[in-house]
C-alpha cells in the first residue's frame, strides 16, 4: 500500500485538521521509533511541536509472540483481560513484567532517544498520537490513559492504516480518530509498507530527530547546554 513512510505521512496529512492544528498549537506524539519519519514530516509541515511517547508490550509466559497487555513511561497499563483470564496468568506476573519492562526497555529509549528529558508537558495540549499503522489498539489506548493522565486537554489519534475492529474501539476512546484506510481482515502492520520496520536503525532516527528544530527534547537538551 505505501512505498514509505514519508508518502504514508503525506497522504495521512491530507486527513488530518491541518489549519486547526497549528491555530491551536497541537502536540504531536510518536508512539514508536517507527513512527518518527512520520511524525518528522507532519510536523514540518504542519509547524508543530513533537515528541516521543515510548510503551512496551507485555508477552504471554512462554509464548513470545502473544501480547496481553502493554505499560507506558509513565508506568500506565492496558491488559488483554480475556486473554489474561482464558490462559490463567496471574496479574503479579503482568505487574511485574510492566516493571521489567519500564526498568530494561523504556528507561534505556528515553536516555538514548530524548536524552533522558521528560516527556513534553501535556497539561491543557491538545495532543495527537500518531503510529504507523494499529492493529489491536492497545499501544494507542495506553497512550491516551498517559495524556489524559498528563492533564491533556484531548487526545486523538492517527496512523495511515487501522484494523476495522479496532477502529470502532478507538472511536469511543479517543477525541478525534484520523486514517486512510480501515481494513477488515488486517494481515500486520509491516504488509502494508515496502520499507519495514526493521530496515530503520537507531543512527537514522537518531539523524532524524536532531535535525527537527519541533524535537521537543533535543529543544530543552539543547537549552540546558
Amino acid at each position: 500500500m505505501f512505498t514509505s513512510y514519508e508518502e504514508a505521512a503525506a497522504k495521512l496529512l491530507e486527513v488530518l485538521p491541518a489549519h486547526q492544528m497549528e491555530d491551536e498549537d497541537w502536540i504531536l506524539m510518536a508512539l514508536s521509533l517507527t513512527a518518527v519519519p512520520i511524525v518528522n514530516f507532519i510536523s514540518n509541515n504542519a509547524n508543530l511541536s513533537f515528541d516521543i511517547m515510548f510503551s512496551e508490550p507485555i508477552f504471554a509466559p512462554n509464548n513470545p509472540e502473544c501480547i496481553i497487555g502493554v505499560v507506558s513511561e509513565t508506568e500506565e497499563i492496558t491488559m488483554q483481560t480475556a486473554l489474561i483470564d482464558s490462559f490463567g496468568i496471574k496479574l503479579d506476573y503482568v505487574y511485574g513484567e510492566a516493571k521489567r519492562k519500564y526498568e530494561e526497555n523504556i528507561l534505556k529509549k528515553i536516555y538514548k532517544y530524548r536524552k533522558g528529558s521528560a516527556l513534553a508537558e501535556l497539561k491543557d495540549r491538545n495532543v495527537l498520537l500518531l503510529d504507523i499503522g494499529c492493529e489491536s489498539g492497545m499501544r494507542a489506548l495506553v497512550s491516551m490513559k498517559t495524556a489524559i493522565s498528563r492533564k491533556a486537554k484531548s487526545a486523538s489519534f492517527a496512523a495511515p492504516i487501522i484494523a476495522q475492529n479496532t477502529a470502532a474501539i478507538l472511536e469511543s476512546e479517543v477525541d478525534g480518530l484520523f486514517y486512510l484506510s480501515r481494513i477488515a481482515n488486517f494481515v500486520n502492520t509491516d504488509f502494508y509498507y515496502k520499507t519495514k520496520e526493521e530496515e530503520l536503525n537507531s543512527d537514522e532516527i537518531l539523524k532524524i530527530l536532531e535535525s527537527n528544530k519541533h524535537y521537543i527534547s533535543f529543544q530543552k537538551s539543547q537549552g540546558d547546554e
